[in-house]
């Protein structure tokens, strides 16, 4: 791979303003850009817990999935099995009574557990799209993490429960076991769950709702979340996410918000209170929107100002023009504007041995990318995922198309070559005689 550091993209430079120092009380913490996953700030997120009911987000991730694939309805019906039903009584945790003789709807359990955490819905669930095995769905579970990137997840249930809550029903690992992952894997799971299904936010976003309602079985469920704007921690901005709580596990909560449109994603794990995850996020929050701005680091249209154009081998041209084909925006920390430099990466399969573009070339085809590459003073967390996915940097793409040049020009020119190499040879030769 081909690299080349350019000058700074910025002609001017600003005094850069510190920021507050910000500590978590948590186990582990981390808090990123929701649009690029760029890390604004981490403590032990690498470490792994067990997550509780923000292993839901998984759940809520494989549904929307199934409904997006067709492989089932928001309106379908579905029967609970004796093991939902069972947990489902269980009042000591967070529940919606199911009944063995009736059948509900995709969304009415969805909307059970993603916003009241309803376990025996979150059962039922896995069960319908893991073909009616709890077991085969936490194998969609675990398959599902490795393909985001995540490393360090085991899912052994569906729920975020331990397994010693499960009544005698669990079938993944031991009686003992829970789910575990890290604060940053956590993170990565939010971050894809809201990219590719948004709409999760319409659910996750409802401070209260009737399950059931004008029946016997009608229960309010109150959304666990109590940052949403209108509870009891109100914060400006809240949509989601999930709360989890167990004994192992602590207060964990997932959270996002949105304002001025700046998406950020916290995640705490294994805070000492209940109201504490809330306090901590507050803080959380409140430090990305204070000291990150989302600014616009390279336009549509950017060229290198030393390589506007790259060597072509083999086409009828011997360069061709490159850009960008997107501009890149990200959060960038008050004041450090002017610390983000561009990087040109062409793909290897682009090139010849010599580093050089072989033709043909269509116009508009991606040849690389340009990254921006931070060189300032603080730490630089990096992204969630660095698997150069298009977080933090622009395609290049040429400006014209460059033909292949036929195999008589191809001839000429290695003609050419070979007659100035010997009229070379005979100059020196000649030089050489006086």
């Amino acid at each position: 791979m081909v690299s080349m550091l350019s000058a700074s993209v910025f002609g001017y430079s600003e005094k850069a303003s510190a920021a507050p120092e910000l500590k978590t009380k948590s186990e582990t913490a981390i808090l990123v850009d929701g649009d690029t996953g760029k890390i604004l700030y981490e403590n032990k997120a690498d470490q792994v817990l067990p997550p509780a009911s923000m292993s839901k987000m998984m759940t809520e991730y494989l549904v929307n999935e199934a409904i997006k694939k067709g492989k089932i309805q928001w309106d379908q019906k579905t029967a609970i099995s004796d093991y939902a039903h069972k947990i489902s009584q269980n009042r000591d945790l967070s529940n919606v009574p199911l009944r063995s003789d009736y059948k509900y709807s995709v969304k009415e359990l969805y909307e059970a557990m993603a916003i009241y955490s309803a376990n025996g819905a979150s059962i039922a669930l896995a069960e319908l799209v893991g073909d009616g095995k709890e077991s085969k769905f936490v194998g969609m579970m675990n398959d599902k993490a490795k393909k985001m990137g995540i490393k360090d997840a085991r899912f052994v249930n569906s729920t975020g429960l331990n397994n010693n809550d499960l009544q005698g029903y669990d079938s993944v690992g031991s009686k003992t076991d829970e789910n575990k992952m890290s604060a940053k894997s956590v993170g990565i799971l939010a971050f894809k769950l809201i990219s590719d299904y948004p709409e999760v936010l319409d659910t996750a976003s409802i401070p209260s709702k009737w399950f059931r309602p004008g029946t016997d079985d009608k229960i309010m469920m109150k959304n666990w979340n109590w940052m949403l704007p209108s509870l009891v921690y109100g914060y400006k901005g809240v949509d989601g996410l999930k709360t989890g709580t167990t004994d192992n596990a602590g207060y964990s909560f997932a959270a996002t918000a949105k304002r001025d449109g700046t998406r950020l994603i916290s995640v705490l794990m294994k805070s000492n209170s209940y109201a504490g995850r809330f306090g901590e996020t507050k803080q959380l929050l409140d430090y990305g929107f204070s000291n990150y701005t989302k600014e616009t680091l390279l336009p549509k249209g950017y060229q290198l100002k030393k390589q506007k154009t790259l060597p072509v081998i083999q086409g009828k041209e011997k360069e061709v023009g490159i850009a960008t084909k997107e501009p890149v925006s990200m959060l960038v920390k008050n004041g450090e504007k002017q610390n983000y430099k561009p990087v040109l990466v062409i793909d290897k399969k682009h090139l010849d041995k010599d580093g050089k573009l072989k033709a043909p070339l269509k116009k508009g085809e991606t040849i690389g990318h340009i990254q921006l590459k931070y060189t300032g003073k603080d730490a630089d967390h990096g992204y969630l995922l660095n698997d150069g996915s298009g977080k933090g940097q622009a395609s290049v793409v040429t400006t014209k198309a460059v033909e292949k040049a036929n195999w008589f020009v191809l001839a000429m020119r290695g003609t050419g070559h070979f007659f100035g190499g010997v009229w070379d040879s005979a100059v020196d030769t000649v030089k050489g005689w006086f």
